[in-house]
Formats: C-alpha cells, sequence, structure tokens
C-alpha cells in the first residue's frame, strides 16, 4: 500500500501514525572529523571492545494536531521480539487509542511469533512493512543519525553505563525538543494530505585560523 493510503486509512481510524525502527550504539567511537590544530592529528584513547547497547525508537505523529513525539527504549542485549512486544504495549499505554506502525521488514518484525501472538490480539495496532532496502524512508533513521553521527561523534565511553547514560542524556533532549525534529532536520510528516518528504539541511563550516577540519583516529588502549 503506498504512503498516502496508509496515511489517509490513519486519519479515518483516528489513529497515531508511527514509526519505529531499532539500532544499535557501539562502546569503540563513532569517528568523525573534528577541529584540531593545524598539523595534529585529533587521537581518540578508547577500550578495544565491542560491548554495545540496543536500542528501540519511534516517531509518532498525532492524529488531530498531527504533534511529532519520540519514545526510546535502550537495551543490554540484541532486540528480540519480547522487546518489541513490550515496546508496543508500554506506547499504547502511553498514547491511547489505535496505532499504525510503519516500520522495516526485520525478521523481528515480521517473523517472530509472539509478535505475531501479540498484534492478532490487539487489531486496533496495524502494521505496515516499508519498502525493502530503503531505510531513507522512515524518519525514525534521523534519531539514529542525529544521536550516533552528531551529538555523540568522537565519544570514547569508559563503559557501557557511561554509554547509556549520555544516550539517553541526548535523546530526552531530543525529545524535549521537536523543534528540532521538524525545523533542523526539516522533517515534513503530513498524514491529512498525499505528501510525506524529508529534508536535510548540511550546514558549511566556517573556516578557523590556525585550525582544520581533519580526520579524527582512534587508538585502542
Amino acid at each position: 500500500m503506498r504512503f498516502p493510503a496508509i496515511a489517509e486509512a490513519t486519519r479515518q481510524r483516528d489513529a497515531h501514525l508511527v514509526f519505529l525502527d531499532e539500532s544499535g550504539y557501539m562502546l569503540t567511537p563513532t569517528v568523525r572529523r573534528t577541529w584540531a590544530p593545524s598539523g595534529q592529528t585529533p587521537i581518540l584513547d578508547c577500550w578495544d571492545r565491542r560491548d554495545r547497547l540496543s536500542a528501540i525508537s519511534c516517531l509518532t505523529v498525532s492524529p488531530k494536531a498531527s504533534r511529532l513525539n519520540l519514545y526510546f527504549q535502550l537495551l543490554p542485549h540484541t532486540v528480540h521480539g519480547e522487546d518489541v512486544v513490550e515496546f508496543l504495549r508500554e506506547l499504547k499505554a502511553n498514547l491511547g487509542g489505535p496505532l499504525t506502525v510503519l516500520w522495516d521488514r526485520s525478521p523481528v518484525h515480521r517473523k517472530s511469533t509472539v509478535v505475531h501472538e501479540y498484534l492478532a490480539r490487539h487489531p486496533e495496532i496495524l502494521t505496515e512493512d516499508l519498502p525493502a532496502y530503503a531505510p531513507e524512508l522512515n524518519p525514525d533513521e534521523l534519531v539514529w543519525s542525529w544521536s550516533k553521527y552528531g551529538r555523540l561523534a568522537n565519544l570514547a565511553a569508559n563503559d557501557t553505563d557511561q554509554l547509556a547514560e549520555t544516550v539517553i542524556d541526548e535523546l530526552v533532549y531530543l525529545k524535549e525538543h521537536p523543534e528540532l525534529l521538524v525545523v533542523r532536520f526539516t522533517i515534513n510528516v503530513v498524514v491529512r494530505t498525499d505528501l510525506w518528504y524529508k529534508e536535510v539541511n548540511v550546514e558549511k563550516i566556517p573556516a578557523r585560523k590556525g585550525f582544520h577540519y581533519a580526520r579524527t583516529t582512534s587508538r585502542f588502549l
């Protein structure tokens, strides 16, 4: 089903539109370019460990005011069907009313028995698969790119506790500033028309005397 038809059906059901996705945060830093004195390569000291956190989040659009909101949950393990069910249960408790959930074709959505059983018991929650190999169609992906490659870039956390605390702080900040979802990312989710698009504004970084915008490298301790 094309998105305009999904949006119209959601509007007629007076339901929340939900864009849901899963991701992860690694203990090893996401290395990005940053400012450094000319001739000096920035070096991050970090642990050579593959510890990680999993995360589920969703962007929701309210049925009447088309208001955007963000909900998320961090997990110390890979996301399983039981985690998706628990997230949907808490989301429904917070939002109330029917939901239309758009997500990718991950096995945790399509093949999980517990997810199918939960949805069968809750016909007020409808799900729609996004096209395959098209993550750019899910605006929730911008939550991950904003946090991983922006706010948490070059973060060399000491352990997963520090990583979790930092991730929570940043996602709570994003939740409390929904204008960032609308203005900075220029996300437009229009549920009452046949329009749905997103644009990302890239700001040009001004030059600074004596500094250059350098590629950062990591160094294991």
